[in-house]
């Protein structure tokens, strides 16, 4: 491969896992404002799902798909990061309205590129990003937890749901998981989480049957089938943060706030950024990692030529935490 062109993964139009074709492309010139990333890996998002579903808004086609990537700067000729700096990428239009991180080569504005410092696997990095800016966001801009509360994680095998899980505990938060299978329960026990669930749709019995006032925060991964149960499980005065739709249900029909709120518990959102996740709270998740005090909660890593393989386990729900791909 001459250094002009790269690989990358090519969706040309919305379609089955086997839609996602490898080809070769230029690599993309870094201008003014802009980062050219050497990607080393990138994990797999559910918003990559949605964009070959067809479910994305604003999507063009042919796009490389991916709105994360984790990799060396190649160039940035406004010099925000130097040559050779570990970075990490995510959101801002990342693999829908310009190519993002399926690629050997990702070209991103500095403003969604974070700098660390890590000696841990590529395999490991690459699985952080947007898992952890979503998590991390969704517990503090979302939710505003404090130390010591309770917290339900409704899609508690999702990655962001175990990260959620592990950031919780490092607050030393009371934490419950829901999990649709029995055999992961066991990965949710092992990242400390204190009372794991079984997805039968009352989940807000299970939680009063532990918490009778219910819990201080909860975080709805699934969607809005499940939204209802999860605001009945939350205490007066708690707070449900919206930040995931495993279900691909995320609307509401015919929304009346006083039928659908339980009395005095709050409803939020979260999407999040880049702007989102401050360096230092990168770095020092990372630091924890490589100490050992925190897990990154990883499904299985895939070589680059394995991406419909990898597509195909995240289309069926059988991942219990990230799917990563390195380069």
């Amino acid at each position: 491969m001459d250094s002009g062109t790269m690989r990358a993964i090519v969706l040309d139009a919305p379609g089955p896992p086997e839609a996602l074709a490898i080809r070769e492309l230029p690599i993309p010139t870094a201008d003014h404002g802009r980062v050219l990333i050497r990607v080393k890996a990138f994990g797999l998002n559910r918003s990559e799902l949605h964009t070959r579903l067809g479910l994305a808004d604003g999507v063009t086609f042919p796009r490389v798909l991916g709105i994360e990537a984790t990799g060396v700067v190649e160039s940035c000729p406004g010099g925000e990061f130097p040559a050779g700096a570990q970075v990490v990428a995510m959101m801002g239009g990342m693999g829908r309205t310009f190519d993002g991180g399926y690629a050997d080569h990702t070209l991103v504005p500095a403003s969604q590129v974070i700098r660390f410092s890590s000696h841990l696997p590529w395999s490991t990095l690459g699985a952080v990003p947007e898992m952890l800016q979503t998590a991390y966001g969704a517990l503090t801009v979302g939710l505003g937890v404090q130390k010591g509360q309770s917290l339900l994680v409704r899609g508690g095998t999702a990655s962001v749901g175990m990260t959620a899980a592990v950031l919780a505990k490092r607050r030393d938060m009371t934490v419950f998981a829901t999990t649709r299978n029995p055999a992961k329960a066991a990965a949710l026990t092992a990242l400390g989480v204190d009372h794991v669930l079984a997805e039968d749709g009352d989940v807000a019995a299970q939680v009063r049957a532990i918490l009778p006032e219910g819990v201080d925060a909860a975080l709805e991964l699934v969607g809005t089938p499940t939204l209802p149960d999860t605001l009945r499980a939350t205490a007066v005065g708690g707070t449900v943060c919206f930040a995931g739709m495993l279900s691909n249900v995320w609307t509401v029909p015919d929304f009346y706030p006083i039928g659908y709120l339980p009395r005095g518990v709050r409803l939020s959102a979260y999407g999040g950024d880049a702007s989102d996740l401050p360096a230092e709270v990168l770095q020092e998740f990372l630091e924890a990692v490589a100490a050992g005090s925190a897990v990154v909660p990883i499904d299985r890593v895939y070589e680059f030529d394995q991406i419909v393989q990898a597509h195909t386990r995240m289309e069926a729900g059988e991942a219990t935490g990230k799917i990563v791909v390195v380069t």
